[in-house]
């Protein structure tokens, strides 16, 4: 990709340099990744217009970078893109018009970090247990658990081993994965970047080398959807740290990407959010907090269930086609989601005709005059627990639509839920929000077009 734009100083966005950027793209194609640091100073892809469109082949999420300790974050994540138009205070609107799987095979499991090979963060911070190195590059020797090695001094290196991991070949048809044994495994392993379909561009050494096969024969239905999608945080930090939850292994840490967590809040922007929901036909409404905002994507999985419980899951590479649109003016704290209808609470879901008729009727009777117009909205928070995120989304939720803390409780009781994105702390608070109150935050249409 050829076509890039520096995130500029208010200074420079003033100069006559400003008024000679490249002239935006109605569609923009991303195959660049970044090296794991989402750092606001660097170049962006784009401009791509506003209400364009982003295709992007994204490179699998975890296992790979975590096995690859020249990537600094965690994930290897696309390289953001600058929306025309994108302000800070302003939203970016991003709907997920499709979700391609390309992977024709993955490994996967429950992670333990090797305390001699990192210092402070195994995402972050690797070192070669042999000579020394920081951010070692790397070479896969063989395959199997061992097969990382340092290409300075041939020591293992990965700073991550897998306690229980999968071996998973996945159907053409994108509908079904089961997980093989040994021989399986290793006929992955040894044509693994093949398997893995990973793009050129990615330098991440490909998990399925490991051949693990702990569990086979297990069958699991594919529903494909990003674990990492949002704008670039005010401050660099490691994206797979994006989030509260993550975040949380920043503050004090000791290397060059230390936060105090009044800086962790103020910058992040909360891309990493590992929710399921966040697939083909769901739109999310992301902060801007540099200027274009930084679309960035990633991190997409196979299939997953509420909580990504075992830390990981089905990591692949694929292709994305996202359409954004700026909302200007509406200074949102982190994301709000707004799923696909089949994927909302049964509280939450928008209601038929004749559910509003048999209200109006019921109101009559009491006297109440008006039923309120609601539609559904999902309020993104997270922390260092499950129940610091909780606490997050309601006290954004509350901010946003200037409703107490406690109003918040109780019509995520009555018309919505608390879903778990990711253990340890990502949740979304989901109810059904008045119509008036949409519209004084800007963000009616938006939801009114999701769920009309």
């Amino acid at each position: 990709m050829t076509n890039e734009l520096h995130v500029l100083e208010k200074e420079e966005v003033e100069s006559d340099d400003f008024i000679q950027q490249p002239q935006a793209a109605e569609t923009l194609f991303v195959n660049e990744f970044i090296d794991g640091i989402l750092d606001p100073s660097q170049k962006m892809l784009g401009p791509v217009k506003d209400g364009g469109t982003i295709i992007a082949n994204t490179t699998p999420g975890c296992w790979g970078p975590m096995l690859t300790p020249t990537i600094r974050g965690g994930h290897e994540v696309t390289k953001p893109v600058f929306v025309e138009g994108a302000e800070v205070g302003d939203a970016i609107v991003i709907k997920i018009k499709s979700i391609q799987v390309t992977s024709l095979a993955t490994s996967s499991g429950h992670d333990e970090a090797i305390v001699d090979r990192f210092i402070g963060d195994p995402f972050v911070s690797v070192k070669c247990p042999g000579c020394g190195k920081l951010h070692p590059s790397t070479v896969v020797k063989g395959i199997g658990p061992h097969a990382i090695r340092c290409s300075t001094c041939d020591t293992e290196t990965a700073p991550f081993k897998m306690t229980n991991g999968y071996t998973m070949a996945l159907d053409h048809k994108g509908q079904m994965g089961v997980t093989v044994g040994r021989e399986g495994a290793r006929r992955i392993a040894l044509d693994a970047r093949n398997f893995m379909r990973t793009p050129e561009n990615s330098v991440q050494n490909p998990v399925v080398a490991l051949a693990p096969s702990d569990l086979v024969g297990v069958m699991a239905r594919m529903r494909p959807f990003l674990g990492q999608l949002g704008t670039t945080p005010s401050k660099a930090m490691p994206d797979s740290h994006n989030a509260g939850d993550f975040g949380s292994f920043l503050i004090g840490a000791p290397h060059e990407y230390a936060f105090t967590q009044d800086e962790l809040d103020l910058h992040r922007t909360d891309g990493h959010m590992d929710i399921s929901r966040v697939r083909e036909g769901a739109t999310i409404i992301c902060p801007v907090k540099v200027p274009g905002g930084g679309v960035y994507i990633g991190d997409m999985h196979a299939m997953q269930g509420d909580g990504e419980i075992a830390g990981h899951t089905t990591d692949v590479a694929g292709i994305v086609q996202l359409q954004v649109k700026v909302l200007k003016k509406v200074a949102l704290e982190g994301p709000i989601l707004l799923p696909n209808v089949e994927d909302l609470p049964y509280t939450a879901k928008p209601f038929t005709k004749e559910e509003k008729r048999r209200a109006r009727e019921l109101a009559e009777e009491f006297g109440v005059k008006q039923v309120e117009d609601a539609f559904p909205v999902s309020v993104v928070g997270s922390g260092k627990t499950l129940n610091d995120a909780t606490d997050n989304a309601i006290s954004r939720a509350a901010k946003l639509f200037e409703m107490s803390e406690p109003e918040v409780l109780n019509r995520a009781t009555i018309t919505g839920s608390i879903e778990i994105g990711r253990h340890p702390g990502v949740v979304t608070a989901t109810f059904q929000v008045p119509k008036s109150v949409l519209k004084k935050v800007r963000i009616y249409k938006t939801i009114k077009k999701q769920y009309d």
